[in-house]
């Protein structure tokens, strides 16, 4: 099986499809990106579907790149025959989703062969297949899908697949189209794939053009931006954290989570680096879907909700698929959707108070009134335990993290206040809240005789999150208590260069068997850490080590594995490419300054 950091993705601002080396098309969900698969060999094998396009009896593919500043992945083979390339590219819809593969002859004569399996509902559904004029449309249960060729390549049927064998000339170029629709309706109209490819390519990079970003490591920053780009969906502003499901965080291992869904503690990280790079219309819309999914009882926030700010979110397991390399379970859903996070409410204040919107600070009425609120129920709440950043599946406990973050809501909030008279509300109710907080903090999460805070009160275990402490505003980059945190996490988290979440072995709060790997945001927050305290070499290095773990194409996953590797959990991930950028501007500011 292909390893996580094989795949590149192709997109439609709505779905993303993971290309492998090879010229697999291995996972592809229909029409949303939280849709059941169509393509489910990441998560099983061939049989649960796949695309592959390649010459004939060839391997991977000798080289592969994205088109200069877009989301179109040319891929490369140099046979003893020729050479060929195959263009992949997901144009953004205007009703219905393609996705395009077009095999361009570079020199010689190859033969290529194709071969399209379809199974709908995660891998499971064998549609049925027939020939109208020149296409294959397979249908099964609520989905349709077409495939055709320009020019029409002859297809056949070989075990439940539709194949095609064909040869390319230098110069000579056959392009396939696959489309979906709901089966009740009518096909939707062709589109011409040339042309899709022209527009894709003057689509993203007009967009590209817009990035502000000019410090070094710009390719890798732009790289990260488009990809976040990528894993938006269009319609509704939101930012999936990953477009798979169940890529596991331990091979072999059981830490695998649906994360198809939009996650409110990515916010302030998101709005605050698109806004530093000039990138505003897309800030605002995720803002205005935050706003959306924010908005109601704050007793009833969610940390997560779905692509469109659904709230029910349910954990499945789909018993059928074995697993990315026999790592089962395979989940849809997420069952921590239900639990109280503390953290989420400071995330949602924060980026209400950072970003500007309409001339103000996240200060018109009804982003006032959802602060408002989310104070009023921290008021109440903020002394109870909780599951944490990190969504443990174990018992409750007092999180530092959870607690700072409340601290970060009571902060914004007088700040607003003071800065705009304006503005009613509750300041010395708030002030006296950021007070407890912070005098709470600092008594019982911190362990005074390792000069460290740890992960919950009372605990000696350590959490990567709280080298986040200083870009809050809790506590000045300075203090020896933020020094100490640093060097603890560095002492104790870290392994090979890169920083796990906390201390997991012999964890009580846990609550799963097995191990995980490095997180990757984490080893970022590291080099902020280092960056805020003036150790800029030190960032510098952490960071270029980071960059180093990047796949051929500028992806990373959620975590990586210093002992083998390789990349582990799911891919490409939100959550570390956002931490990329925010990174690449502090460095970049630093530096600057002095």
């Amino acid at each position: 099986m292909a390893l996580i950091e094989d795949y590149a993705i192709v997109g439609d601002l709505q779905t993303a499809a993971l290309v492998g080396r090879n010229g697999s098309i291995d996972w592809l969900c229909l029409p949303r990106f939280d849709s059941p698969a169509c393509f489910a060999a990441l998560l099983g094998g061939p049989d649960n579907g796949h695309w592959r396009l390649a010459p004939a009896g060839a391997g991977d593919c000798t080289r592969r790149a994205y088109l200069e500043d877009s989301l179109v992945l040319e891929s490369v083979w140099e046979t003893d025959d020729g050479t060929v390339k195959v263009t992949d590219f997901m144009p953004q819809r205007d009703r219905a989703p393609d996705l395009v593969r077009v095999v361009e002859g570079v020199s010689g004569s190859v033969a290529m062969l194709g071969v399209l399996r379809l199974r709908f509902d995660y891998g499971h559904v064998v549609p049925w297949v027939r020939r109208l004029d020149d296409h294959r449309v397979a249908v099964a249960g609520p989905d349709s899908a077409w495939l055709r060729s320009e020019p029409p390549v002859p297809t056949y049927g070989r075990d439940l697949s539709t194949c095609s064998e064909f040869t390319v000339d230098a110069g000579q170029r056959v392009a396939f189209v696959l489309t979906w629709h709901p089966s009740h309706e009518p096909r939707p109209p062709l589109v011409d794939p040339h042309e899709a490819l022209r527009h894709s390519l003057e689509d993203w990079r007009a967009w590209a053009a817009r990035c502000a970003y000019r410090g070094p490591h710009r390719e890798a920053v732009l790289r990260s931006l488009i990809t976040l780009k990528a894993l938006t969906y269009a319609p509704t502003g939101g930012i999936v954290a990953a477009p798979t499901t169940s890529l596991p965080e331990e091979i072999g291992g059981v830490r695998n989570w649906d994360y198809r869904h939009c996650w409110l503690r990515d916010s302030t990280l998101t709005l605050n680096s698109l806004l530093a790079v000039g990138y505003e219309d897309e800030a605002a819309a995720w803002r205005d879907w935050l706003l959306r999914a924010a908005a109601g009882d704050p007793a009833d926030l969610q940390t997560m909700y779905g692509l469109g700010g659904e709230r029910r979110l349910p954990e499945t397991v789909l018993d059928w698929l074995p697993g990315y390399e026999r790592s089962f379970p395979v989940r849809i859903g997420n069952a921590a959707v239900t639990q109280l996070q503390l953290d989420v409410y400071g995330e949602v204040v924060d980026s209400l108070h950072a970003v500007p919107r309409g001339g103000g600070r996240g200060t018109e009425p009804l982003a006032w009134n959802i602060q408002c609120s989310m104070l009023g129920f921290l008021k109440d709440h903020w002394r109870e335990p909780d599951a944490g950043l990190w969504e443990v599946r174990g018992p409750r406990r007092h999180f530092v993290h959870s607690k700072v973050m409340a601290w970060v809501a009571a902060d914004r909030a007088v700040c607003a206040l003071e800065n705009d008279p304006g503005l009613s509300g509750d300041l010395d109710g708030w002030r006296t809240l950021r007070e407890e907080v912070h005098r709470e903090v600092c008594e019982q999460g911190f362990d005074a005789d390792r000069g460290t805070f740890t992960q919950y009160y009372g605990s000696r275990e350590l959490d990567a999150a709280t080298l986040l402490i200083p870009r809050t505003g809790f506590l000045p980059p300075g203090d020896p208590r933020v020094t100490g945190t640093i060097e603890a996490v560095r002492r104790e988290l870290e392994q090979g260069g890169f920083v796990h979440r906390y201390t997991l072995e012999g964890s009580p709060v846990d609550g799963l068997p097995g191990g995980e790997g490095a997180f990757l945001a984490c080893s970022f927050w590291l080099a902020d850490a280092l960056c805020l305290t003036g150790r800029h070499k030190e960032a510098r290095e952490v960071f270029e080590r980071l960059l180093a773990v990047r796949n051929d194409v500028g992806l990373l996953a959620e975590e990586y594995d210093p002992v083998v590797g390789r990349q582990l959990g799911n891919f490409p991930q939100a959550f570390s490419h956002i931490a990329l950028v925010g990174t690449a501007l502090l460095l970049t500011g630093a530096e600057t300054a002095h």
